[in-house]
């Protein structure tokens, strides 16, 4: 069984000692990941397009891990003010509604005031 590390180029993930995904056999293992833009390292106000941006970050590691979306399996919110898990969903809905992974949303701190939501997913990469 192989395990393989995927990077973003975050610079959070050198300076921790961690990696944005592992694949691990037909396992996908998103680490926890926020609206932060890698390319510039600039994160959004709003947290309906740190959303968006975190969902795109997520989807380019899921790519790299020969995965998508649709093999997401299991999903964890992480946000610092539940009240704005709603303005979320549209964003959630588009890439998860027909998929319906098991979910679980927490309130709590996040590494960084400027960070709204941060997520998580575990992934199986079906053979087709």
């Amino acid at each position: 069984m192989t395990r393989r590390l995927i990077s973003s180029g975050s610079t959070f993930e050198a300076e921790i000692g961690y990696s944005r995904a592992v694949v691990d056999g037909d396992w996908v293992f998103v680490s926890g990941t926020t609206g932060f833009d890698y390319a510039d390292m600039t994160i959004a106000d709003d947290v309906a397009v740190q959303t968006e941006q975190t969902l795109k970050n997520i989807g380019a590691a899921l790519n790299e891990a020969r995965a998508s979306f649709a093999d997401v399996v299991r999903v964890r919110y992480i946000l610092p003010e539940a009240a704005d898990f709603p303005a979320c969903w549209p964003a959630l809905r588009a890439v998860f509604g027909d998929v319906r992974p098991a979910a679980t949303m927490i309130q709590a701190g996040l590494a960084d005031p400027r960070m709204k939501i941060e997520i998580e997913v575990t992934a199986r990469i079906r053979a087709d």
